[in-house]
């Protein structure tokens, strides 16, 4: 599945869908069918960006991801096990969920029935605004178990923006690694509450080292934005453009303070390492 953000002719999906593909043809609700290219892909949050050759497309009307809340409802469309133009409903069960292997997004977790058909399709609120885009379950069968996980829009769209203009997305990196802090870690280093990223390791001549990290610094927020578990690090760091500046609050032996970090390119840096 997947829908048109641009009535020039560009459509957003998943990645996995046209992975490997040699012809792609997108069928529209009016049974248009139109060849198109892929205008480039990003691996890291599995988006995809196509091009038909068309002008005056209805597109989609884009939501802000970052007003959505739990417990709001929410509409898929796409097309489960083939079956085109199908609608199901559900409400977000979290925010900002991290799933094995897939740091790079904050994913909105959903109970809406999603099935294998749907990835790369359009996640609507009730206002009829595209707030994600449908991309994966956890499922012990295959199908549909009651756990449905898109990509918010404003990430997509982020990701989006950089491969129409340059042909691919970049990523931040800092070159560090870092774990979840529990009751005892957070009063071990000074703190009330086990919330932020704790370093366990800084990669010589990374970002992270020419800011000034230790092993052992607790990072408790990127700019003004909050880190209360390590998980929430590596999106906010990936979504980062290389070579910005960003500001880091640190808990260092008990004592709060500020570290000024130019964000690297993950390009550069060893692919086998974290967003962070």
């Amino acid at each position: 599945s997947g829908f048109v953000i641009r009535p020039d002719g560009l459509i957003l999906t998943n990645r996995h869908v046209v992975e490997g593909a040699r012809k792609i043809t997108v069928k529209f609700v009016n049974k248009l069918e139109l060849p198109a290219r892929v205008v480039g892909a990003d691996a890291l949050t599995d988006i995809a960006v196509l091009k038909v050759e068309a002008q005056g497309l209805p597109a989609v009307t884009l939501g802000d991801s970052d007003q959505l809340v739990v417990g709001q409802w929410v509409l898929a469309i796409g097309a489960p096990f083939g079956l085109e133009r199908s609608a199901s409903q559900g409400i977000i069960s979290t925010l900002n969920r991290t799933l094995p292997d897939d740091d790079y997004v904050p994913f909105i977790q959903t109970d809406v029935p999603i099935n294998p058909g749907n990835s790369g399709g359009p996640l609507f609120d009730t206002r009829g605004r595209v707030v994600g885009v449908n991309a994966q379950i956890l499922s012990k069968s295959g199908g549909y178990m009651g756990l449905s996980f898109a990509i918010p829009i404003n990430t997509a769209m982020e990701v989006a923006a950089q491969i129409i203009r340059y042909g691919q997305a970049r990523h931040g990196w800092m070159g560090i690694s870092t774990q979840e802090l529990s009751q005892e870690l957070a009063k071990a280093y000074g703190l009330k509450l086990p919330r932020g990223a704790l370093v366990t390791e800084v990669r010589p001549g990374s970002p992270g080292e020419r800011a000034g990290l230790e092993p052992g610094d607790v990072i408790l927020a990127l700019d003004n934005l909050p880190v209360v578990n390590s998980a929430d690090l590596p999106p906010l760091v990936g979504a980062t453009p290389p070579g910005q500046t960003r500001e880091l609050t640190v808990a260092r032996e008990g004592q709060l303070g500020r570290l000024k970090l130019v964000v690297g390119d993950l390009e550069a840096g060893p692919l086998a390492g974290k967003a962070d």
